[in-house]
């Protein structure tokens, strides 16, 4: 199965999932986000399967180094908008498998994959 991996190169947990992935026998085409960037287009194609939320990044450093008026009367545009500047905004990784997408690694993002 062809997948699309959106992450970083420097992150942990990136590199598990591609590693668990490609010992599955998936063939994946990686994006890094932080090199590549994502278009404001694939973020809202995104947004109409998995929740803007969902894809938001609230932990990472970039969130906490930014601008009070940039937290504010945050919406899934003004988001978007901060992804598209600030791709590690991005929560990571996100997959897409045909017409599904999933965002993180976590035990149900396994289950579906491997």
């Amino acid at each position: 199965m062809s997948l699309t991996f959106y992450g970083l190169k420097t992150c942990d947990t990136c590199r598990k999932a591609q590693k668990e992935l490609i010992a599955a026998g998936h063939d994946i085409t990686v994006v890094d986000v932080r090199a590549d960037g994502v278009s404001a287009d694939k973020l809202s194609e995104w947004a109409t399967k998995v929740e803007w939320k969902k894809l938001f990044n609230t932990r990472s450093t970039t969130w906490r180094n930014l601008d009070a008026a940039d937290k504010e009367d945050l919406d899934q545009a003004k988001a978007i908008a901060l992804m598209v500047t600030y791709p590690t905004l991005i929560k990571r990784p996100v997959i897409e498998n045909g017409d599904s997408v999933t965002v993180g690694w976590t035990k149900d993002v396994k289950a579906l994959l491997l």
